[in-house]
């Protein structure tokens, strides 16, 4: 029996299907990564008013042609994905030409360009062999064979139709979606939904909860992963825990929020978040529905950044203050100048404000709502 790496040598054709099926873990990952082009994948109007227009029409045609130009060469078929500066701008105009498309607190365009960046971040990390922001992140170590198996497989799915999808416009974000799919990357959708799981008693206090009656609306407290394999709980997360229990015994905070995703080591089965979780029910009796899990974060950026959106969703008012509990290392590291860069360079935004320290391990801290933006361009936690 032929393998997959065999057949994607030599199998060139792509089988044509007479309609779209629906996929949901595909449709949920567009949805999670890029929420502007997925609205319009849905809007058949939307597709045809931005691929009427002449510029964009001459954009598409080229990209059509180039594409077409490459054969049955994966590696310039993935290149040809890529949007140039030029027809990024084009589409980012056309994007924001539309009044429909959700619209985070920077304006239409500016999304527009983080979805298109995260196309091509994803073609160039998992198509094209560009290293990774960090060890923790991308396909892994791959044979050649088994990445020229990732190609061929990405590019029929491009290919293959989807309901629900954008590539009667161009296939390139259904490409960058298979991608991740078949490198079994699909970590930005692995705990939906949020509010549901072990976050579902959590959300339902927070439904009827009087906010104003907590000095603070939660207590973020940020994760440290291990670096060891088959450890769930690293040394400075078991600390972390008993600060946060001793600091809740006061009972001035209305819930613990505990931020950290399944990162470290490189495809640990832990995400540590959970593991957090579980520590503080047994070992602390804290109750079930006082603690926030956020599974997502890979970064101290991140930990805030994902804290804030996730406060916001369970409706925390705006001007309600929280603390950010961690060891005094990482809590000076917070409230220094070099992280505050490190948000805007990774982020482009500070994910709230440093109000005033408590305590070595204590920090008051007031969400941003900017922390809502999307960015595909760290397709695992976007």
């Amino acid at each position: 029996m032929a393998s997959a790496a065999a057949l994607a040598l030599t199998v060139l054709g792509t089988p044509v299907l007479a309609e779209d099926v629906s996929d949901g873990v595909t449709a949920a990952l567009s949805a999670r990564l890029f929420p502007m082009l997925d609205a319009v994948g849905h809007t058949p109007a939307a597709i045809e008013r931005i691929a009427g227009t002449p510029e964009m029409s001459n954009v598409l045609a080229a990209r059509r042609a180039r594409r077409a130009a490459c054969g049955a060469d994966l590696v310039c078929r993935a290149q040809a994905m890529l949007w140039a500066p030029q027809e990024a701008a084009v589409l980012r105009r056309a994007l924001g030409d539309e009044t429909r498309l959700p619209t985070p607190d920077d304006g239409a365009t500016a999304q527009a360009e983080r979805e298109i960046a995260g196309i091509n971040m994803i073609v160039r990390t998992y198509a094209l062999g560009a290293p990774p922001t960090t060890a923790i992140d991308g396909p892994g170590t791959l044979s050649p064979q088994d990445q020229q198996s990732r190609l061929q497989a990405a590019d029929w799915l491009s290919a293959t139709p989807r309901a629900g999808s954008v590539q009667p416009l161009d296939p390139s974000i259904d490409y960058a979606l298979a991608l991740l799919d078949v490198s079994d990357r699909t970590d930005a959708i692995g705990h939906e939904p949020l509010t549901g799981g072990t976050n579902a008693a959590p959300t339902a206090r927070a439904r009827s909860l009087d906010w104003r009656r907590y000095r603070y609306g939660a207590m973020i407290v940020t994760g440290v992963g291990p670096e060891i394999a088959g450890e769930p709980l690293s040394p400075f997360g078991k600390y972390h825990i008993r600060l946060a229990a001793q600091r809740f015994a006061r009972g001035d905070v209305a819930f613990i929020l505990l931020s950290g995703g399944r990162a470290h080591p490189r495809a640990t089965p832990f995400t540590e978040a959970d593991e957090m979780r579980k520590a503080l029910i047994e070992r602390y009796g804290i109750p079930a529905d006082a603690i926030i899990s956020e599974p997502y974060a890979r970064h101290t950026t991140t930990n805030l950044r994902n804290a804030a959106r996730m406060l916001a969703r369970l409706g925390m008012p705006a001007d309600i203050e929280t603390l950010i509990i961690c060891n005094p290392m990482q809590s000076a590291y917070i409230e220094s100048a070099t992280f505050a860069e490190r948000n805007m360079t990774e982020l482009g935004y500070q994910p709230g404000r440093i109000v005033r320290r408590v305590s070595p391990t204590e920090l008051v801290f007031r969400p941003s709502r900017a922390s809502d933006r999307v960015d595909p361009r760290d397709p695992l936690d976007p």
